[in-house]
């Protein structure tokens, strides 16, 4: 598929318009979504219109201000938003996360702040900082018999069944 100057001014024109690069690509004919997305790329063409954005918005009734949203606990909902030339960049705009569990009698435990070499089959095994950097140093405190961690970090990663199913 050669791009004739009439077909990147029609991509031009579809693309100041907002539509995506699929259905640009079916307007154009014989050339694929990629192919579109590559064009735009190289063609550094930045802004675009919302046409694609308002159309899908006009179809779904605004919700009221303070409902709750449908979606999962501690997700993320993305909004399609186009930076610059970047025609997939997407931001995130994150959710209240609401508790699964009551926090009540939370006892966080004192970290012995050991290193990788300093644990063993009874200590437990929770990372705690990023490994890059040096203050990185697992938990240490006595580790449960049936896993890794102790008590308080055993319930932070194994979350039961029960709990699982009720959040779908």
């Amino acid at each position: 598929m050669n791009w004739t100057d009439e077909r990147v001014e029609l991509l031009k024109k579809l693309w100041a318009e907002g539509l995506s690069a699929s259905q640009i690509a079916a307007q154009l004919g014989g050339v694929s979504r990629n192919a579109v997305i590559g064009k735009v790329h190289r063609l550094k063409l930045s802004s675009r219109g919302r046409a694609t954005n308002t159309q899908s918005r006009a179809k779904k009734p605004p919700r009221p201000a303070g409902s709750k949203s449908t979606s999962r606990t501690g997700s993320s909902r993305a909004i399609p938003q186009t930076v610059g030339a970047n025609a997939l960049s997407t931001a995130f705009q994150a959710q209240p996360v609401e508790r699964v569990r009551p926090i009540e009698d939370v006892v966080v435990p004192i970290s012995r702040r050991l290193s990788l070499v300093e644990l063993n089959e009874h200590t437990c095994k929770w990372p705690n900082g990023d490994p890059l950097h040096e203050d990185f140093h697992f938990c240490g405190n006595e580790a449960m018999e049936s896993g890794p961690y102790c008590t308080y970090h055993a319930r932070l990663a194994f979350q039961p069944a029960s709990e699982r199913r009720r959040q779908r």
